[in-house]
């Protein structure tokens, strides 16, 4: 052992549900026995962002990475890299996509075309400790603006820096700024909504988790600049790791009067609450969500008059998401020409997308605006697993659209995923392979959208669900091509007719399949058939040649369907079949294949 020691484990939601916290303590019980508690140090970061390597530790100064870590590993890194300084080879991760171990993590492919901004402190401070943020320039941003710049220069930089909503909106943050600031109240308010709701979305948790700090400063500057003096953030109660951090960092801002009464020894008060929510999805619209602190029920009104001028208790309130204030005070210490120099020239900086579905690589990346999809899902996020074929990718979770292969190389950033009838909406990033139908996948999200319709209004409230019913019965092979007509009718209709967000996009992933995939419908209605074999209703599953008599088919079958002996050709008797796929995914030489129901 070298130098000073420091021993940091993702402490993000994904590593603890793996155990990270009995980690820690083992290697604090551990270092303790070994004597060594002094020289080396044990330290809760923020996600890491490599998700799927999780549980992660990296061993500093080296910064070696660690994965799959598992408590009773711990012994031996102790022993082996802490007290003799050799790594444990077996437990360096693995490049997903050359299959090189990986002695440091920034050597890893996966971060090479990442640029951090947003998560620029996850992973590498303790989120519970203010002084290891104030050790990175933290609080820096808020000391310049508010005794340096009047709020007119604050807004005018953040108006340069050509910073757009990532709340999935794309407005622009300075004019927002400035239209609040226009507004004239006695009384104004500033709320983070951090109410992330998109199935697969977890980017501003992570935030919350590794960096809250970033947040509160960037609440306290845009207080400043519109002349509120109070914040709350809005956090859905299902994220008890991030309320936790956050209830300690605003505690710690408050003791160190970064939070409260006269800001910097100036005129400026500003102090910051948590409100709680209970999961409703149609809360991630403002005004829902301004109803739902007020203890009212999350339901949107109508606009204007909007939030800026009418907003909290009809006082003008700013209201910004998570990512969108994680930038704000690297723009106040780096400059607004640095910032937009970053991205294109409409979309600024850069995005962070939770990376899912069939993917090697999921976790969380930040790219810059421009990156192009190929470059995310293959070079960062390492491709499709098990050989299988891209078919499509969801951006903008139930609000957004499936992107075809042929899209591919289209650069990310706001207007260009609409032109391709899809969002950026929060940052969802839904990777589907060849074993994905589509059909099944539009009714996937439609059906998260009915259950989450406030209700309010009636082409949401009906209309979405009437959806649904039609895409049932595609599914079940009792469809027709009026449907498909009736489809695309009720869905135009409810975009142009919806009060809020919610349902104005609800209908998008029905839409751009029905565009992008209308063979697969066809194929539903007309052949009564699921190409990709998930429709249980209009799918049978058979053994081709290929079979190499492995017997992996068989064990995973859930109702021992599948008859054969060892390296022989097995059969699957359609009198028991369930048509679960299961074979199918446990088949190694794919010889698992799929044909219409009606042909059996």
């Amino acid at each position: 052992m070298l130098d000073r020691m420091q021993i940091i484990i993702c402490g993000g939601t994904g590593c603890m549900s793996s155990n990270s916290a009995k980690i820690k303590e083992e290697f604090e019980k551990v270092l303790k026995e070994m004597q060594l508690s002094d020289d080396v140090s044990t330290v809760f970061t923020g996600c890491f962002g490599l998700c799927e390597k999780g549980p992660v530790v990296i061993i500093y100064p080296e910064g070696t990475f660690y994965s799959h870590v598992k408590v009773e590993n711990v012994r031996e890194i102790c022993e082996e890299h802490v007290l003799k300084g050799r790594p444990v080879q077996k437990l360096m991760v693995k490049d997903p996509i050359d299959k090189r171990r990986i002695k440091n993590f920034s050597h890893l492919n996966f971060y090479a075309k990442q640029k951090r901004i947003a998560l620029r402190n996850c992973g590498k401070i303790n989120p519970m400790d203010i002084k290891e943020y104030i050790a990175k320039d933290g609080y820096l941003a808020l000391g310049k603006a508010v005794t340096e710049m009047t709020p007119q220069q604050v807004i005018d930089e953040v108006k340069a820096s050509g910073l757009r909503g990532r709340g999935g909106g794309g407005f622009q943050t300075g004019l927002k700024w400035q239209f609040a600031a226009n507004s004239v109240s006695e009384k104004k308010y500033v709320i983070c909504n951090a109410d992330e709701g998109d199935p697969g979305a977890f980017m501003d948790r992570a935030i919350l988790e590794g960096d809250p700090h970033s947040v509160l400063e960037a609440m306290a500057i845009c207080g400043y600049a519109i002349g509120a003096d109070q914040g709350y953030i809005y956090v859905r109660a299902e994220y008890p790791v991030a309320i936790d951090r956050l209830n300690i960092a605003i505690d710690q801002a408050r003791e160190y009067g970064l939070l409260g009464r006269n800001i910097f020894g100036s005129e400026f008060s500003f102090d910051i609450e948590l409100r709680l929510g209970a999961g409703a999805f149609v809360c991630g619209e403002e005004t829902a969500l301004i109803a739902s602190i007020e203890g009212g029920r999350g339901m949107p009104r109508l606009k204007p008059p909007f939030p800026a001028v009418s907003g909290l208790w009809g006082k003008p309130t700013n209201v910004n998401n998570v990512e969108t204030f994680a930038n704000v005070p690297v723009i106040f210490l780096k400059g607004a020409d640095w910032f937009k120099s970053i991205g294109t020239s409409k979309s600024s900086g850069t995005k962070v997308f939770a990376l899912g579905g069939k993917i090697v690589n999921t976790g969380l990346i930040e790219i810059p605006m421009g990156t192009t999809l190929r470059e995310a899902i293959f070079d960062i996020g390492g491709g499709i697993p098990n050989k299988r074929k891209f078919k499509a990718v969801q951006t903008g979770g139930p609000s957004g659209g499936c992107i075809t292969e042929k899209h591919l190389d289209t650069e990310i950033d706001f207007d260009n995923l609409i032109k391709l009838d899809s969002m950026m909406g929060s940052g969802g990033m839904i990777v589907m392979d060849e074993d994905n139908c589509m059909v099944d996948v539009a009714r996937f999200y439609l059906d998260f959208t009915v259950e989450e319709s406030c209700g309010k209004c009636t082409p949401c409230r009906e209309g979405t669900k009437k959806m649904v019913e039609i895409l049932d019965k595609i599914c079940k092979g009792e469809g027709t091509l009026a449907d498909l007509d009736r489809l695309e009718e009720l869905g135009k209709t409810i975009k142009e007719t919806s009060l809020c967000g919610l349902g104005q996009s609800a209908p998008n992933p029905v839409l751009s399949t029905l565009k992008h995939f209308r063979e697969e419908y066809e194929a539903h209605v007309l052949h009564k058939y699921c190409p990709a074999g998930v429709c249980r209703d209009l799918t049978k599953y058979y053994i081709d040649n290929k079979c190499i008599g492995c017997g992996k088919c068989k064990t995973n079958c859930p109702v021992q369907a599948i008859n054969g002996e060892p390296r022989s050709l097995h059969e699957i008797d359609l009198n028991i079949c369930i048509s679960c796929g299961a074979c199918k995914k446990a088949c190694p030489v794919r010889a698992i294949a799929t044909r219409p129901a009606a042909e059996v």
